[in-house]
Order: C-alpha cells, then structure tokens, then sequence
C-alpha cells in the first residue's frame, strides 16, 4: 500500500491533517464505528471532562485498530463529533500529538452535533484506516 497527502493548500497540513489522503495497491480497510469515552464493559467515563474523553476516546480506537492488526499509522480518515466545538480545540493537541507520533495527518473533518448517542459524552472519534 502506498499513501500520498493531498493539499493543493498548505495550511491544513501545519494544523496536523491532509485536505485528501489517496491509498494506492493492495489495500485491508476497516471502518470503526464511532468510538467515545467508554471503559471496556460499557460505561461512560469522564463526564464533563472532555480532553479526558477525547483521551479514551482514542484510546478505544486504537484498541479497535489493534484488533484488526492494525494501528493509528494506518488511519487515513477521521470525523470528531463534539456537542462542544469551542471547548475541543483548547484540547485538540491531545489527537494531533497522538496521530503525529503515529507519522499521519489523516483527512479530518470535525463536527458539531447537538448531543451524542450516550448523554454526559462530548466527544466522537470516527476513523477509516487502510492497511
């Protein structure tokens, strides 16, 4: 598999993400349903504290990932949903630092949304990763 950025712009790519990511060759893709702050027998955690969800909410990723053998190095699209734009990006540095030590700026669009599926959860991580 061979990825290459897209950015006919240069702005996204010092924010940590490529405006496209195109995967070329033979390719396993795994779409993870979205993943939020939840412990492993299903319970919310972290109510209000929304670095401490985005926290586990990637960590559940990559526990999704790592079950298909698979990691965040393999990410090529993520969407963030967030009841609360405005309070994520002070905390934004939590993905970016994480998916920049993995080497990759996916494509990423962030959203946001007036609740999510479980009350008390802030944040929603959505990732498509080719391997």
């Amino acid at each position: 598999m061979q990825r290459t950025a897209v950015n006919p712009w240069p702005w996204s790519a010092a924010l940590g993400f490529h405006q496209g990511e195109l995967v070329t060759g033979q390719t396993r893709t795994l779409y993870c349903s979205g993943q939020t702050a939840m412990t492993g027998d299903g319970k919310p955690e972290h109510e209000g504290d929304i670095a401490a969800q985005l926290a586990l909410a990637l960590d559940n990723v990559e526990a999704v990932l790592a079950e298909a053998e698979m990691s965040l190095a393999d990410v090529v699209r993520l969407t963030v949903y967030t009841t609360d734009v405005d309070a994520l990006f002070p905390h934004y540095g939590i993905l970016a630092g994480r998916l920049a030590a993995a080497g990759v700026a996916p494509a990423t669009t962030m959203l946001g949304v007036t609740r999510l599926a479980i009350a008390g959860q802030l944040v929603e991580l959505e990732a498509t990763a080719v391997a």
